[in-house]
C-alpha cells in the first residue's frame, strides 16, 4: 500500500493517524483510506472527530441516500412550505398547485440568494427572490425575470439558470413521509428501504383512518456530538439500565416505595420505568437489521409493550380493519426504528426524531409528535408526555444520553487507542446487507450502519474518481 493510500494504523499499540497524502488531505480523493475506517468489528475514531470525514459525508453519503425531509401534513395547502436541510444543503418542501409535495433547493438560480428565510409559511402562487425578483413556480420551474429583454442573445436560455430552481434527483412521498435523494443514479426508493418500510406502515396504520398529522410544533436542541452517535445509540440496548439509572430507575423505585400496588401506575411512571429494565429484558426483545443501514429493536417486545389500554381505541381499530388485522397492528410494539441515515421513529408512541448534522461535533436534534387521525385524544396526550419526559430539551431521560454523547466526543481526543469496538455478538457469518434478527443487545445494528456508511461513501467517491479520469 502506498503512502498516499495508507489506512489508519490497525496493529500499532500506540496507534497512528492515517498518513496524509500529497496535498495535505487524508481522505479526500482517497477511497482506500475511507474504506479502512470501517472494519468488520470496529471503526476508527475519525468517523466522529475528523472534519474532512464530515465534509465527505455531506458530499457523498447525504447526497446519495434517501434522506427524510418532512411530513406532508406540514404543508397542507397550496403554497405552504417548510424549510430544512439535506446534509448541509438548504431545501424547501412545498405543496404545489398540482396537489403534490415538491422539494426544491432553497437557492435562487440567478445569484444564489436564499429564496425563503422562515422555517415555514406560505409562498402563495410562486416563489419570488428577494434580491432581483426572479420568480419560480411552486415546482421550481422558472416563471419570470424582470426586464428579460436584457438577456436576449446572451446565452441565458442555454445555461443552468434558465432551468429554474435546482431539485433533488428523486422525491418520494411514502404515506405522508417525504424523502429526497440529491444525486441521480443509485438505489431506487423501494430498493433503498425495502421491508423496513413496515415500521412506517405500522405507525400510520395505528390510525383508524390510516392517516397521521404533525401535532403542534417541534422541539429542537443542540447536541455537542457527531450525528452518528445519536443514530447508533437508538438501537443500543446495553446502555438504558446504566445511563438512565439516575432518571428511570429513580422513578421506578419511587413508585415501588410510595405508589398504590393495586392501582394503575401514572402514565409518566409507565413510560419511565421500562428504561430501568434488566439486561435480560433488553436482550430478549431482539433487534432486526435490514440492508442499507436500517434496523429496529423490539422484535418480540419493547419498552412500549406494557402501556395501559386506551378506552375505545381497540374497538375503533377493529371497526376500521377487522379484528385480525387490528390485533396484528396493535400487537407490534417496536422500540426505535432507524431509517438510515437520520430518521428514527417510534411507531408505538407516534413520535419521530431527526438528526440534522451541523459539524463533526455538533448535531441538531428534532423531536416531532403525531396525531393518529380518528383515534382518541388520550393517545396524543400519551405521545406528548413521552416526548416531554424522554425527548425534549427539558427531559429527564434524554440528558442522560446527551451526557454520554459529549463524554464520548471528548474522550475520543485521548491517545493510545484510535478504534471503537463493535465486537459484541460479532460473528463472521452475520447478515451483511440482508435482513436478519439477532439478540437485542447485539451491536449488529451499529455494524450494519457503518457497513452502509462505507458502501455509499466509497461507491460515490470511486464513481467521481472515474468521472475525473474520464474528463482528463
Amino acid at each position: 500500500m502506498s503512502q498516499a493510500t495508507r489506512a489508519p494504523a490497525t496493529d500499532s499499540p500506540k496507534g497512528s493517524p492515517a498518513i496524509r497524502p500529497p496535498g495535505g488531505h487524508r481522505y479526500r480523493g482517497n477511497p482506500d483510506a475511507v474504506r479502512a475506517l470501517v472494519q468488520g468489528d470496529r471503526i476508527h475514531r475519525d468517523l466522529y472527530v475528523d472534519r474532512e470525514v464530515f465534509d465527505l459525508e455531506m458530499a457523498h453519503l447525504f447526497a446519495n441516500t434517501w434522506v427524510y425531509v418532512g411530513h406532508d401534513s406540514q404543508v397542507p395547502e397550496t403554497g405552504d412550505y417548510y424549510t430544512t436541510t439535506i446534509g448541509n444543503q438548504p431545501v424547501i418542501m412545498v405543496r404545489g398547485d398540482d396537489g403534490a409535495v415538491h422539494v426544491v433547493m432553497n437557492r435562487c438560480a440567478h445569484k444564489g440568494a436564499r429564496l425563503v428565510s422562515e422555517v415555514h409559511g406560505s409562498a402563495g402562487k410562486m416563489f419570488r427572490c428577494p434580491y432581483h425578483a426572479w420568480a419560480y413556480k411552486l415546482n421550481g420551474e422558472l416563471m419570470g425575470i424582470p426586464l428579460k429583454q436584457g438577456y436576449q442573445g446572451t446565452g441565458l436560455d442555454a445555461c443552468e439558470a434558465a432551468k429554474g430552481l435546482s431539485r433533488p434527483a428523486g422525491v418520494e412521498n411514502y404515506r405522508g413521509f417525504v424523502f429526497a435523494k440529491l444525486n441521480p443514479g443509485g438505489l431506487s426508493f423501494r430498493d433503498y428501504f425495502g421491508d423496513s418500510l413496515s415500521s412506517i406502515d405500522n405507525m400510520v396504520d395505528r390510525s383508524p383512518e390510516g392517516r397521521l398529522t404533525v401535532a403542534g410544533g417541534v422541539l429542537r436542541y443542540m447536541h455537542d456530538c457527531n450525528w452518528k452517535m445519536f443514530v447508533e445509540n437508538l438501537n443500543d440496548a446495553m446502555h438504558p439500565m446504566v445511563a438512565h439509572e439516575s432518571s428511570a430507575k429513580v422513578a421506578k423505585d419511587l413508585w415501588a416505595r410510595v405508589g398504590d400496588k393495586d392501582a394503575k401506575p401514572p402514565m409518566a411512571i409507565e413510560q419511565l420505568s421500562p428504561f430501568a429494565s434488566s439486561y435480560r429484558f433488553f436482550d430478549d426483545m431482539g433487534v432486526r437489521v435490514w440492508p442499507n443501514g436500517h434496523s429496529h429493536t423490539g422484535v418480540k417486545h419493547s419498552i412500549h409493550s406494557g402501556y395501559s389500554d386506551i378506552p375505545g381505541y381497540e374497538e375503533q381499530m377493529i371497526a376500521a380493519y377487522g379484528e385480525e388485522r387490528a390485533r396484528a397492528i396493535l400487537g407490534e410494539a417496536r422500540h426505535n426504528t432507524v431509517y438510515y441515515p437520520t430518521l428514527t421513529i417510534k411507531g408505538a408512541i407516534q413520535a419521530i426524531r431527526v438528526a440534522r448534522p451541523i459539524g463533526p461535533d455538533r448535531t441538531l436534534l428534532e423531536s416531532w409528535t403525531f396525531r393518529l387521525e380518528g383515534a382518541p385524544d388520550e393517545l396524543l396526550r400519551r405521545t406528548v408526555m413521552y416526548t416531554r419526559l424522554i425527548n425534549a430539551p427539558t427531559s429527564v431521560v434524554g440528558h442522560d444520553d446527551l451526557h454520554c454523547y459529549r463524554a464520548i466526543q471528548e474522550g475520543l481526543q485521548a491517545g493510545g487507542n484510535e478504534w471503537i469496538s463493535l465486537h459484541r455478538n460479532h460473528r463472521p457469518d452475520e447478515p451483511v446487507d440482508r435482513e436478519g434478527v439477532e439478540n437485542g443487545t447485539s451491536e449488529i445494528s451499529m455494524r450494519n450502519q457503518y457497513r452502509a456508511w462505507a458502501k455509499f461513501m466509497i461507491q460515490d467517491m470511486a464513481a467521481q474518481g472515474e468521472d475525473r479520469e474520464a474528463a482528463e
